[in-house]
């Protein structure tokens, strides 16, 4: 066989092996992509809740302004668009926590707790902070493996020569992780 045809075949296989790598690196990114919106669409679902549910409160308990106000204000950070995931996640993190500190207050008040609307609205938040986790966990599944995939060998040398950035995953506060990691207290 001559040189010039092995040259040949080697470079149409270098070829076919980057591109096939390339396809590969670009599907696991646009996977990446379609879980964090899947996040997005559900995180709108909660701020589209957030109001009837601070008016709801605000009815039963005017005198908790300042937790309302705190949940206004965590809403619009949080809807702010366009930040890196980062920082959508910790405006998302701060949120949760004036949602969680509104439902804490709200025990004080039996009349509120009976409401149908109050209820429903409760509810639908609760399935709605399910659904956030569930696109989260997914979200980072698929960064876990664009990122394992990107950092292995020889997908590394194709992602750094089309620049194929690190994802970042979308992560819990370390308050929160502390709080995950301890043993739960029961008592009777």
């Amino acid at each position: 066989m001559h040189p010039a045809w092995i040259a040949a075949i080697a470079a149409g296989v270098i070829i076919v092996i980057v591109v096939g790598v390339y396809n590969g690196l670009i599907g696991k990114w646009l996977e990446t992509r379609n879980a964090y919106s899947q996040i997005e669409v559900q995180l709108k679902r909660r701020y589209d809740l957030i109001p009837n549910l601070v008016e709801t409160v605000k009815g039963y308990a005017g005198h908790e302004k300042e937790t309302l106000e705190r949940i206004v204000q965590a809403r619009s950070a949080a809807m702010t668009g366009n930040k890196p995931v980062a920082e959508q996640a910790a405006a998302e993190n701060q949120l949760t926590q004036a949602v969680r500190g509104l439902m804490v207050s709200v025990e004080a008040y039996p009349d509120l707790k009976a409401n149908q609307n109050f209820l429903q609205l409760q509810e639908e938040l609760g399935a709605t902070e399910n659904r956030i986790a569930f696109s989260r966990q997914h979200y980072n599944d698929s960064v876990g493996v664009y990122n394992a995939s990107r950092m292995s060998f020889p997908t590394n040398i194709v992602a750094g020569l089309f620049r194929f950035e690190h994802a970042q995953f979308f992560e819990v506060p370390p308050e929160e992780a502390a709080a995950i990691q301890k043993a739960p207290t029961v008592k009777f």
